[in-house]
């Protein structure tokens, strides 16, 4: 098996999100999920994806944290993508992902892969009971909360609580109280947390960080699908247009700023995208 380590969401080597890529032959089978859960945690990335090649446009793709099988993952389908185009040929064109979220549309430009996401959903608006108790979970309180955004649960293929605050300040200075946030999470069923400060402007339209202790992610550089949620929610909200091209940036706190870009069609389907490169190749003993 064909090893790679893919840096996401960044045009330099060790910036970004890192995931793990193992290309399969393909006349293999997906191997055990025991041993495709050893090796994510053996890797130690928050994700790793795992890449079968069914014909010419179809690849199915499984998604390991270093704690278990998840459905779908933004930043590592961007890198399987990028590791099919650098290392197998792949070509600029349409493609799909057969993920356990569905059947995902995957687009390779130039200078970036755009993969679609699963259609947004508004599960729940947290009541300020509910959302106090995130906000105090990051040493925080509800009148942190911008008057006009309101926390929620949002899925655009992983429910994610999208948490807003009003200013960089917050965001920044914010510290997780890691097992708070994972009793959170079980309760209300979501992958994570997805704190953003709505930053409108001409070049950035919200900085973010996330969170996922409850699959062993502590804080992620680069969240796809969390994007998109976010994406999809300030759409509904009127923040942002059809057509528009938006700019979010994660992991700053983490020293490894990330660019992830995302747009919505008329047809309401929500695209996130970006740039990846490979900094490791190797293979996996059998």
């Amino acid at each position: 098996m064909e090893l790679y380590v893919v840096d996401a969401f960044t045009e330099h080597i060790y910036g970004g999100n890192q995931a793990g890529v193992v290309l399969l032959d393909r006349t293999a089978e997906f191997p055990d999920a025991a041993l495709m859960q050893q090796i994510a945690a053996e890797l130690k990335h928050s994700e790793t994806a795992f890449v079968k090649r069914i014909d010419s446009h179809l690849f199915s793709i499984r998604y390991f944290t270093p704690e278990g099988e998840v459905d779908l993952c933004g930043h590592a389908t961007i890198s399987a993508f990028t590791a099919l185009r650098e290392e197998k040929a792949l070509p600029s064109g349409k493609y799909t992902a057969k993920t356990a979220a569905g059947e995902i549309p995957v687009t390779i430009e130039p200078d970036c892969i755009w993969m679609g996401m699963a259609p947004g959903k508004l599960i729940k608006v947290l009541s300020d009971e509910e959302a106090s108790a995130f906000y105090r979970a990051y040493g925080l309180c509800i009148d942190d909360k911008p008057s006009t955004l309101q926390p929620c649960i949002v899925s655009t293929g992983l429910p994610d609580i999208l948490l807003p605050v009003d200013s960089i300040d917050k965001l920044t200075r914010s510290v997780q109280s890691k097992e708070e946030v994972i009793r959170l999470s079980q309760k209300h069923q979501v992958v994570g947390v997805h704190m953003y400060y709505p930053a409108l402007s001409a070049q950035v339209t919200a900085r973010c960080r996330n969170f996922a202790p409850l699959y062993g992610i502590d804080e992620e550089a680069a969240t796809g699908t969390s994007n998109g949620a976010l994406t999809y929610y300030l759409h509904s909200q009127g923040r942002i247009s059809e057509q528009d091209e938006n700019t979010f940036i994660q992991g700053e706190s983490m020293g490894k700023p990330s660019i992830i870009k995302s747009r919505i069609g008329r047809d309401k389907i929500i695209c996130v995208g970006g740039s990846a490169v490979i900094s490791i190749r190797g293979w996996l003993k059998d």
